[in-house]
């Protein structure tokens, strides 16, 4: 599949790579807002066509799909546009943020049948299914706690006086939004829609909020988040079951699981060696869910993707986090 890209951002670069390393997406076009960084971004690739408007990009039909990876604000109508134009989409998270966004994208998505899908890529990794599967091996689930906390070199900008994109509510920024969606993502896809969901941020001066705990509730069970852009954290998350637990090295990549065996006190590791450049597990079912036409995972994927909205938008609105529209 032959693909063009919204956004010239390390994440966009990335992407690209992943995609040539898959052999399954090829990149045909860049769109960037000045013509000077679409160039110089699309002379990195080769014979790629670079333009500063995004509709005469999409009207090109050169391209299959369109990876989008703009400022969070501008997803929805990124998303939109690219349905119009007859693109399948490929969007990082978080796709929308609020229930409406992703109620009008499900219409259009079968109005106009193309595939609309949301980049969660630490959730097609044969370590996470390795992750999943090991779940039946613990009995039954009491407590989790996972975490990505990961300091942001832009937090210095913001402490300087500025206000990056991913410190703004402008921007549809914050921890939760940026990197909370991740454990988020992932704990709803293991354990499905928690029965309620708490936000207990730290917000800084601008009311964006620099890092969080989230608390999960299930029946039997409760799920604790821990997201931060002002702080790093080393600590392995952990899944906890009456017969054992289950401990991964981090959200994404994920490269080690380890199984400790209540009765016999053995520690096993069930993770398997795999590319570190995560993102070409979910290149490839993105491009294997459009050429099988499989609309039956692209809704499961959907759906997923419905309830991260529909619970960061509780939590962000219970804390006073309003973005622009909502």
């Amino acid at each position: 599949m032959k693909f063009c890209t919204i956004g010239t951002s390390w994440i966009t670069e990335a992407f690209i790579e992943a995609a040539h390393r898959s052999g399954k997406a090829q990149l045909v076009a860049v769109y960037s807002r000045k013509w000077e960084s679409a160039q110089a971004f699309a002379n990195k690739y080769g014979e790629v066509s670079a333009f500063t408007n995004i509709q005469e990009m999409l009207a090109d039909d050169n391209s299959d799909f369109v990876y989008i990876a703009s400022p969070n604000i501008l997803h929805p109508d990124h998303i939109k546009l690219a349905i119009h134009s007859g693109k399948h989409v490929f969007c990082e998270k978080p796709m929308v943020f609020t229930d409406k966004q992703w109620q009008e994208i499900a219409q259009l998505s079968k109005e106009h049948q193309v595939f609309v899908f949301e980049g969660f890529r630490h959730l097609f990794s044969p370590n996470y299914e390795c992750l999943k599967e090991a779940l039946t091996s613990i009995g039954t689930i009491r407590s989790a706690m996972l975490q990505y906390m990961q300091y942001s070199s832009r937090y210095d900008k913001y402490k300087d006086g500025a206000e990056p994109n991913v410190f703004s509510q402008q921007f549809a920024g914050g921890a939760l939004m940026d990197l909370g969606v991740y454990p988020l993502s992932m704990a709803v896809d293991l354990f499905g829609k928690p029965i309620n969901a708490t936000y207990h941020p730290v917000l800084l001066e601008n009311g964006i909020d620099g890092s969080g705990t989230m608390v999960l509730t299930y029946e039997g069970f409760v799920v604790t988040l821990l997201t931060s852009k002002i702080t790093n954290a080393f600590m392995k998350s952990e899944i906890h079951g009456e017969e054992g637990t289950l401990m991964i090295d981090a959200i994404a990549p994920i490269s080690q699981i380890q199984f400790y065996d209540r009765k016999t006190a053995r520690v096993s590791e069930l993770a398997n060696e795999q590319y570190d450049a995560d993102m070409i597990f979910e290149v490839e079912a993105f491009v294997r869910m459009v050429t099988n036409n499989d609309w039956d995972s692209h809704d499961a994927f959907l759906e997923r993707s419905r309830t991260v909205a529909q619970l960061t938008t509780k939590m962000r609105q219970e804390n006073g986090i309003h973005f622009p529209d909502e």
